[in-house]
């Protein structure tokens, strides 16, 4: 683990930084690569989708984070809201964000958002699995005490090491970065199904959802509890799959009440 690559002079080339630029070009790759195979033109669009999504992916999650989770503390730091090495990128929030700011450039250049949701939701999952990588090699997003002699033990300089000392930690931010993966192979292999347009993109809505609850019991770095009940992103995932679960039976019983069949 490694949270500084080399230095030029006395500046760091941050691990966490290199690996969250990588993932936005990875993602955007592979989200030109499904534009492209699906036919209607729209891969001409994906570089620009690609970065707005991103900058505005990465400017959300930290947003979230500071005011959602760290504001008791950035509300007297308001120098520190952006020095995102120091630990707090929600993705929930890059997610809202950054599929806002995607949709409304596609919006405006004519795009079906929908369809396009369908077509780039792989690649975002895909994106947020790397972005786990770099969580890991600067030590956030981490677990809580395992209580017993397995898990990751994180260097002095990390943030998790500060919180808990050498005490061995759930690999919460490893497990998720896996959990992604899989939801990425599921949603290619649902995207060869005979879904209604929006589906795709409200599965991966579900798949995420349920993921990030249930990793939640496990993570480490926040304890704050809404009601004394859930945490935050908890209640935030109790919402987004509801919502989007209502959604997906609504399209499924329109279409068998109406008879159309409206593919992606």
């Amino acid at each position: 683990m490694h949270q500084y690559l080399f230095y030029i002079g006395d500046f760091p080339i941050r691990s966490y930084g290199v690996v969250l630029a990588l993932s936005i070009f990875l993602a955007t790759g592979v989200g030109y690569f499904l534009a492209k195979s699906d036919g209607r033109g729209y891969e001409k669009f994906l570089i620009d989708i690609g970065l707005i999504g991103g900058f505005f992916g990465l400017l959300g999650a930290r947003l979230w984070d500071v005011f959602f989770f760290d504001w008791h503390y950035y509300q007297n730091h308001l120098d520190e809201i952006l020095n995102v090495w120091q630990g707090g990128m929600a993705v929930q929030g890059g997610i809202i964000l950054g599929v806002t700011a995607g949709a409304i450039y596609a919006k405006k250049n004519n795009l079906d958002v929908i369809h396009l949701a369908d077509i780039l939701c792989p690649a975002i999952v895909l994106g947020q699995a790397l972005g786990r990588c770099a969580n890991l090699l600067n030590g956030d997003a981490f677990g809580a005490p395992t209580g017993g002699d397995f898990g990751i033990i994180y260097p002095e300089t990390t943030l998790a090491f500060r919180t808990y000392g050498a005490n061995p930690l759930f690999p919460a931010e490893v497990w998720e970065c896996q959990l992604d993966i899989v939801i990425f192979a599921l949603l290619l292999i649902f995207r060869c199904t005979d879904y209604v347009k929006g589906q795709c993109f409200l599965v991966y809505v579900m798949l995420y959802a349920a993921a990030r609850f249930a990793l939640e019991f496990l993570r480490g770095d926040y304890t704050q509890q809404v009601f004394g009940i859930l945490k935050s992103a908890q209640v935030t995932s109790v919402i987004a799959f509801a919502i989007a679960a209502i959604i997906f039976v609504y399209l499924s019983w329109r279409r068998k009440k109406d008879g159309r069949i409206k593919v992606a």
